[in-house]
Parts: structure tokens; C-alpha cells; sequence
């Protein structure tokens, strides 16, 4: 921006105007220097970005405009004649690099590997913000909420094809670890077994057993076992092996399981010469069907026995149950949290289940970003709008659980930019001091 200044009353009105260009100058330092002091206070605050200021000039007096050549005289052309009227703040950026990161261990502290910020909301008709800073925590209620008590948002509903996943087409809600709309999360319902699968090795020494006769303890062997209900109840059963027939193909094993009451379930199953399980032998192996006391308040349940891990050699008997499924219900203890955002409940029956799911957000310019204190953010017109999405996705980066984002503030530049600062300041009071000299001078003309 320019001005011209054409009378004779202009120049002498424009006499000291280096006093008003030290003074832009010192305001402008001054505010570089409130900058500089607040990236310096906040050099330990928990996913602080640092700010920056660039000065450009406000604008100049043209004294007398330019002229172009004349080709027919040859007089050549002349440059405009301009003096500047001293400095403005030409804007005060957001740095938004990322801090390092400080090791807690805390599970409800994490950092963003990445581009993003975390959803925090301070109620129903508070508005989004978002942040940088992870450190969370826990309210009695079972809240995920930031320091100043805002919670943090993701979802909590489960897709309803039984995949498990989270269904992220659904509107982000508070994460709460205890409870939600959709379930009770400190207890974690008991699991029916439906399923038990059994290995090890079963002694091809052990006597021939008559088919018509009953074994004797010592002519089988008993493999311990828990299964349970649909209500956690767990029932003691012994899956009971003999050997009933060998030949030069192999050998034959009855298997016995009791089950209700005086009642019991059996098959067989048949190893090669080798001592490998034969597979068609193992087909067509009856479910064990419970049936629990009408007094517990549930009713039968099958479970599938699975003997394809099973081998027959002259050695020890070894067999025993390698997975069961199948749980009694259990109390939440703890959680931890993924890379994906994902929280996972771990219960005191040594089970797992996830309890929610941390959205956090990107946008198309962070520096447009505008604080609101308490490590807050809210979106202007200039960064662009804000989208929900799963950590890792959409251009946003996972999880990084017990860790904490520092501060991405230089001391070392803050402290050469303040060395900077300080002499800019000092050289524009020396034209103010200089101006007023030459002042007194002019007034002193008089004597």
C-alpha cells in the first residue's frame, strides 16, 4: 500500500516518520515477544503446538512516481520514490509438527502416531473440540474423559452381522468402560461350552478290554475336564479311554463320557498301524448332550468332542484337553488399548472383549485450526471440516497406548528468536530516542 504525498504542508506533517515507524516496530516485537514467552511457558504442556510470528510492512509514502523512457527525446526512465511507515504482525502461525513422546504407561494415556487429533465433547450442548493430548483417564462413572473432565468420544455399538467390529457408520458417542446403551461392561456373560478338542497320545500298551465285559480302573484312562452352562455353572467330567481291539491294521478305543445323570455317551475311534488316528473313523462322533438340574435355571447343551489330535504309540498316556471353549461369566479388572483405537476389557475369568472404539479426526489444514485453551481446538473456515473415522484411516495415524505427545517447542530456536526479538526491539526504541533528539534540535533552531 502506498500514499503520495504532493503538497509542501504533506512533507512537513510527515516530518518525523521514523517515530511512528519505531513505534509499529516496537508493538510488533512486543508481540513476537508474547509469543515467544508463551511457546516458552508451555515447553512441558502435554500436546502443546507452538506458535510463529512473520512481520511485513505496513505500507510506504510515495514522494514521487515513477516515469517511463521517451524514445524521442532519449531521456530515460525514472523509479518511484517511497519511504516506508514501519511494520505490522503479518501472521501468527501454528506450528503443528509433532512432539516427542514421553513414556507413561498409564493405559489411559496415548499419543497419535500422525496426522489426527482426539473427539472430546463437554456435553450435550457443548460443541466438538479437539486435541492433540492424550491424557486421559477414568471417572467413578467409567468415563473416558481429558483432564478438564470433557469426554472423550468413539463407538460403542457392535456391528449386528456378528463379525464383533464396531459399526463406524453410526454417529460417535461418550466412551464409557462400565456401561452403555448396548451392554452391561463390568460383567462379561457366561459362554455354554459347545466345542472341546483333545491331544496327546494314548498308551498302545495298554490291555485289550472284552467288549462284553466292563474296565477295570486300571485297563482305562481318565482325562479330567470342566465344561459349563449357559449360566457359567461348571460340570466335572471325566472322558474315559480302552483299548477293545488290535490287529496287525491297528487298534480300536471305546471312549465313554457320563452325562446326565445315570446316563453316559460313547464312541469309538480307530488309530492305524502306525499309530495315526484314523480321520473316517472320527466322522460320525456323537455330540455329549447335558442336561442340568431344572433347579439351576437352564437347560441342555451339546458339546462336540473332537479326538483328531490323538495318537496311539507305545508311550505314556498323555491325552488331555487342549481347547475348550466355554466360560463361566467374569468381573472387568482391566483394559488396554490397541493401535487401532480399539479398548479391550480383560475379566477375572481370563477372558476378553472389546468395549469401544476411540475416533479421532483429521483435517485439511491443522494451522487453521483456532485454540480455545486447555489444549482445545475448534474448526474455523480455514481447516476444513472435521470426519469421525477409526485410527489409522482416512490419512490419520494409530495409536501409540501409554505414551504421552510433549510439547513441540525448540528452546534452543525459542531461545535465538528471543536473542532476535530483543535487538529488534532495542534498535526501533534507538530511532524513537533519535527522532526525539533530532525534534529537540529543530525546536532549539528558535535560540
Amino acid at each position: 500500500m502506498s500514499r503520495t504525498c504532493n503538497s509542501e504542508g504533506g512533507r512537513k506533517n510527515t516530518m518525523m516518520r521514523s517515530m511512528f515507524s519505531g513505534v509499529s516496530g516496537l508493538r510488533a516485537h512486543q508481540t513476537r515477544m508474547d509469543v515467544i514467552g508463551n511457546n516458552v511457558a508451555n515447553v512441558n504442556t502435554v500436546g502443546f503446538k507452538s506458535g510463529r510470528v512473520t512481520f511485513q510492512e505496513i505500507f510506504s509514502q510515495t514522494l514521487k512516481g515513477a516515469s517511463a523512457p521517451d524514445a524521442a527525446t532519449g531521456r530515460g526512465g525514472t523509479n518511484p520514490m517511497q519511504i516506508g511507515l514501519g511494520l505490522g504482525v503479518g501472521a501468527v502461525d501454528t506450528i503443528t509438527t509433532r512432539g516427542s513422546l514421553q513414556r507413561t504407561d498409564n493405559p489411559t494415556d496415548m499419543s497419535i502416531e500422525g496426522d489426527g487429533f482426539f473427539i472430546c465433547k463437554g456435553g450435550a450442548t457443548d460443541t466438538f473440540r479437539f486435541t492433540r493430548a492424550g491424557n486421559f483417564g477414568i471417572d467413578k462413572l467409567g468415563n473416558l474423559v481429558t483432564g478438564s473432565g470433557l469426554n472423550v468420544y468413539g463407538w460403542q455399538a457392535l456391528k449386528t452381522d456378528g463379525s464383533g467390529e464396531f459399526d463406524t457408520e453410526k454417529p460417535i458417542e461418550p466412551i464409557n468402560l462400565y456401561t452403555d446403551a448396548y451392554r452391561n461392561k463390568r460383567i462379561i456373560s457366561a459362554k455354554a461350552t459347545s466345542r472341546a478338542q483333545l491331544s496327546g497320545n494314548l498308551d498302545a500298551a495298554m490291555p485289550l478290554v472284552d467288549e462284553s465285559d466292563d474296565p477295570q480302573a486300571e485297563q482305562m484312562f481318565s482325562v479330567p475336564m470342566t465344561v459349563y452352562d449357559r449360566l457359567g455353572n461348571d460340570y466335572k467330567v471325566d472322558v474315559l479311554f480302552w483299548k477293545v481291539n488290535a490287529d496287525a491294521d491297528g487298534s480300536t478305543w471305546r471312549w465313554e463320557i457320563p452325562s446326565t445323570g445315570s446316563g453316559y455317551t460313547s464312541g469309538t475311534i480307530r488309530f492305524d498301524a502306525e499309530g495315526i488316528i484314523d480321520s473316517e473313523s472320527i466322522q460320525d462322533q456323537p455330540p455329549v448332550v447335558f442336561e442340568p438340574d431344572p433347579s439351576t435355571g437352564t437347560g441342555e447343551f451339546e458339546v462336540v468332542f473332537d479326538f483328531s489330535k490323538i495318537t496311539s504309540f507305545a508311550s505314556d498316556n498323555s491325552v488331555k484337553p487342549q481347547s475348550v471353549d466355554g466360560y463361566p461369566s467374569g468381573s472387568l479388572v482391566s483394559f488396554s488399548v490397541g493401535s487401532d483405537g480399539i479398548l479391550t476389557g480383560i475379566y477375572d475369568n481370563g477372558q476378553q472383549q472389546s468395549l469401544g472404539l476411540i475416533a479421532i479426526s483429521g483435517f485439511e489444514n491443522p494451522a487453521g485450526l483456532q485454540k480455545v485453551g486447555d489444549n482445545m481446538y475448534i474448526p474455523t473456515t480455514n481447516s476444513g471440516e472435521y470426519k469421525a473415522v477409526k485410527p489409522g484411516t482416512g490419512g490419520t495415524g494409530t495409536l501409540n497406548p501409554g505414551t504421552l505427545e510433549m510439547s513441540n517447542v525448540d528452546l534452543s530456536k525459542e531461545f535465538t528468536e528471543m536473542i532476535i526479538t530483543q535487538r529488534g526491539f532495542q534498535a526501533n526504541s534507538r530511532i524513537i530516542t533519535t527522532s526525539d533528539e533530532m525534534l529537540q534540535e529543530l525546536v532549539s533552531l528558535k535560540r
